[in-house]
């Protein structure tokens, strides 16, 4: 097929939309590709759609190889579905509700487990019927808070996602393998770097949960991994922890003096001065940290509570959003302190010093301090502790008045939490919790992700069918999304130069770009006879035959969109000699007009 330039609806810029952020969504709004509607919402051009759909065709190739099914589901769904699986509350503000002139409740959207499962349910009655994968390419809606950087977090994007149903848990693993290895097959032919990782379910809820991450600087996540093999989310790692050791025979708490020391830099420095030990000095490590989040709980309500680390540790976010899941979780505010105001900041921890003091005439080694913060103490806070913080430990930390902290309060003995959480950042040099070696951070965006769903939603939504047996068993489900639009933004941002776009040709728009320049109509006439040759041989062309045009408006665009073989035919055309580009290559020679099909062919 061939695409005159001078019809095809485009228009290429030459600068930079003032909005963009990253690469992929400058170029691809500069050369034509998307258009902007409105934060985190395209429009999809022609050049944009051929490259979307290229993207999809590899895709469902794949999933067909791999014995799934396509079908296709509105985007416009009932409450009902999410109601039963409680994920019209969970999903919280991320999701777009609407509803109808009579009042009945719908979405746009997010996903579709639900609707998956009770199409099943509907169809399907017997084990004879399973295993089955179905899939469906389809946009998706999420009200996301700060749609940034173009197609890659939109609140509109295309995503294929799959879902798999067997009758037994062995069934789900082979089926879990199936389409993971479908994966891998999809994001080599795409071209794509990919670490596969342990991941957190989220919303989605499941088991096993992995995410195919591409390693790029702008990637939103930042994931570990090990030399020896090991490899996650951050979100998704887990803390070695150590082996408690006895709280019996430990020296009692000790105050130590008044001193103003709200950081843990200045709390070191002063213990060092006015408690040295034997050894070496004490260190951040040595601190326990408190630190105050708030939590938002899905009925709205708001949750202080207290969470004690290393002091060379900080709370990272993301980890605590899944730790406290489904709750929103921020850092404490003023007016949380107003509220809580036996919290002094600086000088939090799990126990006050009047309770040292309280304890200290009959404490020794074996006495015991009342605790100040926990579900059942006197502030009713709940408290949390780093899986670091083991039984045994002694810890330099705040006694909850201002200018004083405690040496020497043990965990296990003078303190005990209400739970332990996975809340601490994850840094270079960690050991990965297999044993396998030091861990190193990297950047990477989500391309793809696996669950193994479980009978979550099949329980919620009573997906059930006869066994064996004629009893009813309920059907293990697993989940398979890959993001269509954000594939398109990575591969953008991967392949250009400084010029443009340079497609991987898989994806490419087009095949060959044949551009014809100058006054002389013989070099239009060569181009018309190298297309005609290229057509013949199953190419898809896009021809520049704009006229009046200039050669340098003509080549910028060239490069600016981003085929990855271009042609042209100028000056020398008439003596039988076009210039050939390889973008990939950043390479331009001189080829006879005889010998442009092989030569486009080796490319």
């Amino acid at each position: 097929m061939v695409t005159r330039l001078s019809h095809l609806f485009l228009r290429t810029l030459r600068d930079d939309p003032s909005d963009a952020e990253v690469r992929s969504h400058k170029l691809l709004v500069r050369a034509g590709y998307i258009r902007r509607q409105a934060p985190g919402i395209f429009a999809w051009l022609p050049l944009g759609l051929r490259v979307k759909g290229r993207i999809e065709a590899i895709v469902r190739q794949e999933m067909t190889a791999a014995g799934a099914q396509e079908v296709h589901f509105p985007a416009l769904l009932p409450r009902e579905p999410y109601e039963a699986t409680n994920r019209w509350t969970e999903y919280g503000d991320g999701i777009f509700r609407l509803q109808d002139r009579k009042g009945a409740d719908y979405l746009l959207a997010p996903t579709h487990e639900e609707m998956f499962a009770l199409i099943v349910k509907d169809l399907y009655s017997s084990y004879k019927d399973l295993p089955v994968t179905l899939f469906q390419i389809q946009d998706k809606y999420r009200d996301e808070a700060r749609p940034r950087a173009g197609l890659l977090r939109g609140r509109e994007f295309t995503m294929k996602d799959a879902y798999s149903f067997d009758i037994d848990d062995a069934g789900l693993d082979a089926s879990y393998q199936v389409m993971r290895d479908a994966y891998e097959r999809i994001f080599t032919r795409l071209g794509l770097e990919y670490v596969i990782v342990q991941a957190d379910a989220g919303a989605m809820g499941g088991s096993r949960s992995e995410e195919f991450l591409h390693p790029i600087a702008v990637g939103e996540d930042t994931f570990v991994r090990s030399a020896g093999g090991y490899a996650a989310n951050i979100e998704a790692y887990t803390t070695p922890v150590p082996e408690a050791s006895p709280t019996t025979g430990l020296p009692a708490p000790v105050l130590l003096p008044v001193a103003e020391t709200p950081t843990i830099a200045s709390l070191v420095e002063h213990a060092n001065a006015v408690a040295p030990r034997d050894g070496s000095g004490w260190s951040a490590s040595d601190t326990l940290k408190n630190v105050v989040l708030a939590l938002t709980h899905l009925d709205g309500t708001r949750e202080i509570v207290v969470v004690g680390l290393p002091g060379d540790r900080e709370v990272e976010l993301k980890r605590a959003e899944v730790a406290f899941a489904p709750a929103e979780v921020e850092p404490a505010t003023d007016a949380d302190f107003a509220k809580h105001r036996s919290l002094v900041k600086g000088y939090i921890g799990p126990t006050a010093a009047s309770f040292i003091e309280e304890a200290a005439a009959g404490h020794g080694t074996e006495g015991s301090v009342r605790q100040f913060l926990g579900a059942d103490s006197e502030t009713g806070l709940r408290y949390f502790l780093d899986p670091r913080v083991v039984d045994g430990t002694t810890w330099i930390t705040g006694a909850n008045t201002a200018g004083r902290h405690v040496s020497g309060l043990v965990a296990g003995r003078d303190f005990v939490a209400d739970g332990v959480v996975e809340v601490a950042d994850v840094r270079p040099g960690d050991p990965a919790p297999d044993g396998s070696g030091p861990l190193e951070t990297a950047r990477g965006m989500e391309i793809g992700h696996v669950f193994q769903l479980g009978r979550k939603y099949a329980e919620a939504l009573g997906l059930k069918v006869q066994d064996e047996r004629g009893k009813l068993a309920t059907v293990t489900m697993g989940s398979y999304g890959i993001g269509i639009t954000r594939i398109m933004a990575i591969l953008a941002e991967a392949h250009n130069d400084d010029r443009g776009l340079v497609w991987p040709k898989d994806v490419a728009p087009f095949d060959v770009h044949v551009v014809a320049t100058g006054k002389d109509q013989v070099a239009y006439d060569v181009a018309s006879g190298i297309i005609a040759e290229l057509e013949h041989a199953g190419m898809d062309v896009l021809y520049d035959d704009r006229p009046k045009v200039s050669p340098g408006v003509k080549f910028g665009d060239a490069e600016l969109i981003g085929v990855p073989v271009v042609v042209v035919a100028g000056r020398n055309a008439g003596d039988g000699v076009v210039e050939l580009w390889d973008r990939a290559a950043g390479e331009r020679r001189e080829v006879p007009v005889a010998e442009v099909l092989a030569a486009v062919r080796a490319i």
